[in-house]
């Protein structure tokens, strides 16, 4: 007897694309909806598998962009800056903190000193 088709819900579908987008593997979604392979999952659901991770990381990055721009979270804006905008930190030069090399006298072969 054969096998009964796999006929995806709307519950299944919400379920699979929440997973997605949060990086499960494949293998562990399929586990979670009662389908029988990775293979199947990716038939059944290919629109959700692919639109999982760019509606995911939209989602992020728009409210990272909110934080970066109230001026409440100095550290998103400077995050943001540092991966957007191309800024980094450069180390502060402390010429006191810097011991300076040890002096050294070279003297002259063939020459004496009085």
């Amino acid at each position: 007897m054969a096998r009964p088709r796999f006929t995806p819900t709307a519950e299944q579908r919400r379920i699979v694309k929440s997973m997605a987008a949060m990086g499960i593997p494949q293998e562990q979604v399929a586990q979670m909806i009662n389908c029988r392979s990775p293979k199947t999952l990716r038939k059944h659901f290919r629109e959700e598998l692919d639109a999982a991770a760019s509606e995911a990381n939209y989602n992020v990055a728009k409210v990272l962009y909110n934080l970066a721009t109230s001026g409440e979270e100095p550290a998103a804006t400077m995050f943001w800056l540092k991966c957007r905008a191309g800024w980094r930190e450069r180390p502060i030069f402390e010429p006191a903190s810097i011991a300076p090399p040890p002096f050294i006298v070279a003297q002259e072969r063939g020459v004496q000193q009085p």
